[in-house]
């Protein structure tokens, strides 16, 4: 054989082998999973501060991972059938953007890693044991808990004293009936009731405001992306109905909440890109402490606050870590 045909051989194995090579390197990058309520064709602030997370910790989307996606759209009952997607695609991990979404990981997969990246109540729905030791393949990060519901409630009559009844804007499912739960306590401690009025889609806020208008003095809401989603069209029905509003969404305050206490859910979402990191080099969720909010923010609208005739407490005012004018 020449010299010349030799190399040339050689030169085609190469060619052959580049995409085996490639195709091999490929297969060796992790796959995460990601549960999202919401629409491929919109900007979901969690998967951005995810995605942010990660690229903080020197992943690079497509060279160290691949994010399988899966969406929801606007209806939780898929997550159980995408859940199960997942798990059949064999991913090396599963990031939950939801609560309801952690609770159909539960159900698909003991064995897959699974990251809380949004969630609350977890231990109430059964998702770990506990917040110290949940045990298992899940952990991650929490945002609500049963003080935080209450201090909303307490909040809300600070602002307003003689409120008697406040309404309460909920979805159906037992996390609603949670949230409920530990506001209508906290009402009851303050000689106050709840107004509970559900909702399932937009078209229902009006008339949902137009029952609340008629007997309760304040208004909020329950937790999810459902109000997150809808803050400005709530936001200006509370102030058409002249009630005094808070909402845990963020962003709320902004869109014309009188109100907005709570943790930035989204920054939950930045931190679980560690739980991520640290499981894909070894660990295991059981040994790793689901972590709580380490800050609660309180935002006042005082251009709401004087569209409603209100004069907010200085108490109030001195401890909010952002007034809007």
């Amino acid at each position: 054989m020449k010299l010349g045909s030799g190399r040339s051989l050689v030169l085609a194995l190469a060619l052959l082998a580049a995409p085996l090579v490639v195709a091999a390197q490929q297969a060796m990058v992790p796959k995460i999973g990601v549960l999202i309520f919401g629409f491929a064709n919109n900007p979901n602030p969690c998967l951005e501060r995810l995605r942010l997370g990660l690229s903080e910790l020197g992943y690079v989307e497509g060279r160290t991972h691949v994010l399988e996606l899966r969406w929801a759209e606007d209806r939780t009952d898929l997550f159980p059938s995408l859940a199960a997607d997942l798990v059949r695609l064999k991913v090396d991990l599963i990031v939950s953007a939801n609560a309801l979404a952690a609770v159909a990981v539960k159900e698909a997969t003991t064995s897959i890693p699974v990251v809380l990246a949004s969630s609350f109540y977890p231990v109430e729905l059964g998702v770990i044991a506990s917040l110290a030791r949940p045990g298992g393949n899940i952990t991650g990060v929490t945002h609500f808990t049963p003080e935080l519901m209450a201090k909303r409630v307490q909040l809300l009559k600070d602002v307003v004293p003689g409120a008697s009844r406040i309404a309460v804007l909920r979805l159906p499912g037992h996390i609603h009936d949670l949230v409920v739960r530990d506001m209508a306590a906290a009402a009851n401690q303050l000689g106050a009731q709840l107004q509970v009025i559900e909702v399932r889609r937009v078209e229902d806020l009006p008339a949902a405001f137009d029952a609340a208008g008629r007997s309760a003095q304040a208004v909020m809401s329950t937790q999810g992306p459902f109000f997150y989603s809808n803050r400005v069209q709530i936001a200006k029905l509370a102030l058409k109905h002249r009630l005094p509003s808070l909402s845990g969404e963020p962003a709320a305050a902004e869109a014309g909440a009188l109100l907005f206490y709570g943790p930035n859910v989204f920054e939950g979402c930045q931190r679980a890109a560690k739980y991520v990191d640290r499981i894909l080099k070894g660990a295991k969720p059981a040994d790793l402490p689901v972590e709580q909010p380490t800050k609660i923010e309180l935002e006042i609208n005082l251009k709401t606050a004087k569209a409603l005739g209100l004069t907010m407490p200085q108490s109030l005012l001195g401890r909010a870590d952002k007034v809007i004018q």
